[in-house]
């Protein structure tokens, strides 16, 4: 992609951040005296000023407290970034503000007497490098890390939660501690990317095409590029000020504590109708896999689907109840995988197998279905929640753009692919998910579809986790114990397994989902937040393009809303 003039605007040049980081690298080794030294040493002194002026200098290598990350919710980062695999969890987050205070609940708990073999095995990146580190470069990654996690906390709470793990159970790596955040690659950045955006989503874009017809599909690539764009904007909120790490900083930074709050509760509320999808996903596809499935209590028969939908929440009801849940991190990070065999198997089902095509050649526009084709392909973008989760995972945060536009448009291939393909095989008869197109007979359908029914089981407590952790911290101290928590967490998984057969809609509840929830996390709010933060240095070109994506989300969303509620209550009469 070429760099116009105006990318200067929103893009962090990469010389500028390497120079600020060498500047203050080079002020540290001058003495303990720190910014003193740094003074004194004339050119670098002022290099060193200069970089201190550039805030996620300041917010990576100052030791100052962030108001940002000592408000509800403070267990956002750490959460998230067990959702989205951007690391594996280790016992860096129980250092951290967010969740200190929960040294009495089952997440200190759940650390306590492990050997350091095996909380070493939890810490390792999801790619391994290419590199062996020599031993110079292990006694410089420990000074780093070292430095980093002290100036993470805040000075109040860095000895209290030090102490409160054991030194002989801290994370070693190499015989050195080991920093919790900066240790993504590129290609790392991009399968966390991928994993992300490639989930249910993609088992309802041919629907998306039999909605809005051929020419739907260009919503598609107008969403992904929007999408990519918002997610530059967020980066450009997260390098504005001190302390910003998280989507919910960012709201909080342009619209004070009622933004953040908002935006934490609407990123919440995704998360947990992603969990409801996967309760109807797993009911739909195991009553096609055992259509004559039932169970009979008394007088009380449940059908395959109501039967399959409660087996699976009591299934994934224990997972939430982990204590470490590193295994369904490392699991879960297969979803790229999953995404591929399941569409590989669709393209194997037309074109080796023969299924389809239909003799109909499909519908070139179908306005009346539009609205729902906007949800659907809205949907398959909402991972602007944990997009500045990426960013700050990365070494080298200059290559956030490129690893955004590569995962996205990675994803909308294999968008595009499925929807292209699954639409040309079956037409109108098209259901909400392919996988139930799909022949049973065949040996690629029952791959698809134990792949598309296993996937979902793992995901489940990772997708509810940031709710739940966000929960518990409301509750009182003395009351965040393991046997409350576990309450907690099986009241939620119970609430979403009766929506779940109270709207079982898979298809109708992903429009829903993508245009009120996703349009305002992926394409409003970056826009607002970004204009909000940085009024005064935007340019008149970026007003009126964010004003632009603004009333485009506004206009998606109400019609959107609108098309879903209609038709989910048409379900019921």
């Amino acid at each position: 992609m070429k760099n116009s003039v105006s990318d200067r605007s929103f893009l962090i040049e990469s010389d500028e951040e390497e120079d600020d980081a060498a500047a203050v690298e080079n002020g540290r080794r001058g003495g303990h005296g720190g910014e003193e030294s740094g003074d004194d040493d004339g050119g670098s002194g002022s290099d060193s000023s200069s970089s201190c002026d550039s805030p996620r200098v300041v917010a990576a290598h100052c030791s100052q407290p962030s108001s940002y990350t000592q408000q509800w919710p403070q267990s956002y980062r750490q959460s998230i970034d067990m959702y989205s695999s951007v690391q594996s969890p280790n016992l860096s987050f129980l250092g951290t503000p967010s969740l200190s205070r929960l040294s009495n609940s089952f997440l200190t708990n759940s650390f306590r007497g492990k050997p350091p073999e095996i909380l070493s095995s939890l810490i390792k990146p999801l790619l391994p490098t290419s590199t062996a580190p020599t031993s110079e470069d292990q006694q410089q990654q420990k000074q780093e890390d070292v430095r980093k996690s002290s100036h993470y906390l805040p000075p109040s709470r860095k000895a209290s939660s030090l102490q409160r793990i054991p030194e002989d159970h801290r994370p070693m790596v190499g015989g050195h501690e080991v920093g919790p955040y900066r240790q993504c690659s590129y290609i790392q950045g991009v399968m966390n990317g991928v994993n992300v955006l490639c989930g249910v989503g993609i088992l309802s874009t041919p629907y998306a095409v039999r909605q809005g017809g051929w020419l739907g599909l260009v919503i598609l690539v107008v969403l992904g590029a929007l999408a990519w764009y918002t997610g530059i904007l967020l980066r450009r909120c997260l390098d504005s000020k001190e302390g910003l790490e998280t989507y919910p900083d960012i709201g909080h930074a342009a619209f004070g504590t009622a933004g953040r709050i908002i935006i934490s509760i609407i990123l919440y509320m995704e998360l947990y109708a992603c969990c409801i999808e996967y309760l109807i996903l797993e009911s739909d596809n195991l009553s096609k896999l055992f259509p004559n499935a039932h169970l009979t209590i008394g007088s009380l028969t449940l059908d395959a689907h109501v039967l399959f939908a409660i087996l699976t929440a009591l299934i994934v009801m224990p997972t939430t109840w982990l204590r470490d849940l590193s295994c369904l991190s490392f699991v879960s990070a297969g979803g790229v995988i999953a995404s591929i065999i399941i569409v590989s198997c669709l393209f194997w089902v037309g074109l080796v197998d023969h299924v389809g095509p239909v003799k109909s050649e499909g519908t070139a526009l179908n306005l009346p279905g539009i609205p729902i084709a906007i949800g659907l392909y809205g949907y398959c973008y909402s991972g602007h929640g944990v997009f500045p989760n990426i960013y700050s995972s990365l070494k080298k945060r200059n290559q956030f753009p490129a690893v955004l536009f590569t995962c996205i448009a990675l994803s909308t291939v294999l968008f595009a692919g499925a929807a292209i393909m699954g639409y040309i095989m079956f037409g109108e008869s098209t259901e909400s998910q392919f996988t139930l197109n799909l022949p049973p007979n065949l040996v690629a359908s029952k791959i698809a579809v134990w792949t598309t029914v296993t996937n979902p089981i793992t995901k489940y407590a990772l997708t509810i986790t940031p709710l739940a952790l966000s929960l518990e911290e409301l509750l009182p101290p003395s009351q965040q114990t393991y046997p409350n928590i576990v309450m907690l967490r099986s009241a939620m998984v119970l609430s979403s397994l009766v929506v779940a057969l109270s709207v079982p809609f898979f298809g109708l509840v992903m429009s829903l989902v993508g245009s009120f929830l996703t349009m305002f996390v992926a394409y409003i709010l970056p826009c607002a937040c970004f204009l909000a933060i940085l009024r005064s240095k935007v340019t008149w070109y970026q007003v009126v393009l964010c004003v632009f994506i603004i009333a485009v989300g506004l206009c998606c969303a109400g019609v959107g809303t609108y098309s879903s509620l209609t038709k989910i209550i048409q379900q019921y009469q």
